[in-house]
């Protein structure tokens, strides 16, 4: 009996035991996972930060494109090699590019508080330049076909431990980085003076003339006021220093053969940055389209008149900017057609006509028969004086625009174009080409006056197969009419390698590109 107590008696503790075992076994309910949620707020593809009340947006693009008779991205032959057009001269420039943007968007009490990243990872064709050598010996440079993109670009590895200097063409650029809150945009942006379509009314070409283009940004601090209807008003105070310098031209060091066959038209004093340029815009969307005024003002603060503070300094000079622009859509050729136009005029801020990819200054030399070659050379600054004098502004006009017309949700061509002309005051004209003036002195000089024109029409015809897929191809001509007329002979060249000391005709040039791209925006 005491043997029979004691089985059932164990056996009870044991079970006691297992079950015990077993309730301490049991699974603890797990912690919700937090999966990512869409935020429907601000349109397709935001999505919460987990855990958080803000909403994000991926996006961007990768792009292969060959830019034909060029050494820059998407740019005519103005300047240096470029212009030279000989055994330097690119016949092709190849670049792969990643763009990556982040946009982060938090409703608050106060309103939404937005932040915007757009960065870029770039390869692109660089460019051989003669050294000078007798034995005409070349030196490979990544840098110079990224110094027109506008990207602030960092060169990665011009030189990999000395011995792989010629494979370098990579770059990692900025092009946005900005707050927006409660009406104020503080950081990189377009510039509030710019059309909605920067210097692409229906172009891809980069080096359009005929108005402002701060397609990579400008730091800025912007305040925009929304008075419904489709009506706002901006006033912005940007950085003037990256893109809106122009030069500040002291011409005693006008050189006169300098002046003609690579517009050197004296040595550039630019000051240090006293004063943001100041933009005013006031802009009406509607379902017709758009229309936009803009303006701005320049303060050309220049260095001194020598090497030393006590050579004196001439006072600042205040420039300004006007540009209207116009957007016409549901135009009955088609839909989806638009037509973009822009119009501007300028007086000492001549960045805003002559924008910071096209450039302002041009050197381009072709054949001739009457010289051992061709030369058409112009420059367009802000300013100009000579020691001891104030500065005088130059000014300049001009326009752009494009037609687009969609065949059908597939294929579409823009018909584009763009003019813009410089004028030169009495001190340069003087200076260059008055009875004593530096180029007028110069022997075979027929014709003298520094003002000159550009002009530019293209075709750009896009295919887009499968949605944000688009292939396209832009053909563009540019014509430079200068005013110089003559037959000179050099005695130094200022301006690309290989160029012999030989006559030269001044005469007008042309040049025309074709860019061939491949783009998948995501």
């Amino acid at each position: 009996m005491k043997l029979v107590k004691s089985l059932l008696l164990g056996s009870a503790a044991g079970l006691i035991a297992v079950g015990g075992a077993q309730a301490a076994d049991l699974p603890v309910k797990a912690k919700a996972v937090e999966y990512v949620k869409i935020c429907s707020l601000y349109g397709a593809g935001f999505y919460y930060i987990p855990g958080t009340d803000t909403c994000i947006k991926l996006g961007g693009y990768l792009r292969a494109e060959v830019a034909l008779n060029t050494n820059s991205s998407f740019s005519g032959q103005l300047t240096g090699n470029n212009g030279g057009r000989n055994r330097l001269t690119n016949y092709y420039t190849m670049r792969a590019r990643e763009d990556l943007n982040i946009d982060t968007r938090t409703a608050t009490e106060y309103g939404v508080v937005r932040t915007f990243f757009d960065g870029v990872f770039s390869w692109t064709t660089g460019n051989y330049a003669g050294t000078g050598s007798a034995t005409g010996a070349t030196a490979y440079s990544g840098t110079l076909a990224l110094n027109t993109s506008g990207a602030t670009p960092v060169l990665v590895g011009s030189s990999i431990n000395g011995t792989d200097g010629n494979t370098s063409g990579g770059s990692l650029g900025v092009y946005y980085a900005f707050i927006q809150f409660a009406g104020f945009t503080m950081g990189k942006a377009v510039s509030q003076f710019d059309a909605p379509w920067t210097n692409y009314p229906g172009n891809n070409f980069d080096s359009l003339v005929g108005g402002s283009g701060t397609v990579t940004g400008v730091n800025q601090f912007t305040y925009t006021a929304d008075f419904g209807q489709g009506v706002t008003a901006s006033f912005s105070a940007e950085d003037a220093t990256a893109y809106y310098q122009a030069g500040n031209l002291n011409m005693s060091g006008a050189a006169g053969l300098s002046g003609v066959t690579g517009a050197a038209y004296g040595s550039n004093a630019i000051g240090g940055s006293r004063s943001p340029n100041l933009v005013g815009m006031v802009r009406v969307d509607q379902a017709w389209g758009l229309f936009q005024a803009s303006v701005a003002a320049h303060d050309n603060h220049v260095a001194y008149y020598g090497a030393t503070e006590a050579t004196g300094h001439p006072d600042d000079k205040w420039g300004w900017a006007v540009q209207l622009a116009l957007s016409i859509k549901n135009i009955p050729t088609g839909a989806g057609d638009v037509i973009n136009i822009s119009g501007v005029y300028t007086d000492g801020a001549t960045r805003y006509n002559f924008q910071n990819l096209a450039g302002g200054s041009y050197a381009i030399y072709g054949s001739s028969n009457v010289a051992y070659a061709s030369v058409g050379a112009a420059s367009a600054p802000d300013t100009v004086f000579v020691t001891g004098g104030q500065q005088e502004t130059i000014k300049t006009w001009g326009f752009r625009g494009a037609y687009t017309h969609n065949w059908d949700p597939y294929w579409n061509t823009a018909i584009y174009g763009a003019y813009a002309q410089a004028q030169f005051g009495s001190l340069a004209k003087g200076t260059l080409c008055g009875p004593a003036g530096v180029i007028t002195a110069v022997a075979g000089v027929t014709s003298c006056n520094p003002d000159f024109a550009v002009g530019q029409v293209g075709i750009i015809t896009r295919w887009t197969p499968v949605k944000n897929l688009t292939f396209s191809a832009d053909l563009n001509w540019t014509h430079l009419d200068q005013k110089y007329a003559g037959v000179v002979t050099t005695t130094a060249i200022n301006g690309p390698a290989a160029k012999p000391i030989a006559t030269y005709q001044l005469k007008d040039q042309d040049t025309i590109t074709l860019l061939l791209r491949a783009q998948r925006n995501w």
